[in-house]
């Protein structure tokens, strides 16, 4: 899986680190919502398309001043 977008909160400590990323293989998409950074917990999503991957991205990502786009 290739990884299309991701965003993170800016926070760098293991606690309040977020990040949300949508990844491909060129036909399956799916959306990753991240707490607490590699070793914490994460909700997988399966998309049927690009475009549901990033209203679900959009939806977990809310309205949430500071969350920046990491290019991959």
């Amino acid at each position: 899986m290739k990884i299309e977008r991701h965003w993170w909160n800016g926070d760098r400590s293991s606690r309040g680190r977020r990040d949300v990323y949508i990844r491909t293989d060129g036909q399956r998409w799916e959306v990753e919502a991240q707490t607490g950074g590699v070793a914490g917990r994460s909700k997988l999503h399966v998309c049927p398309s690009q475009t549901s991957a990033q209203i679900l991205a959009d939806a977990w990502l809310g309205v949430r001043p500071g969350w920046r786009e990491l290019v991959p």
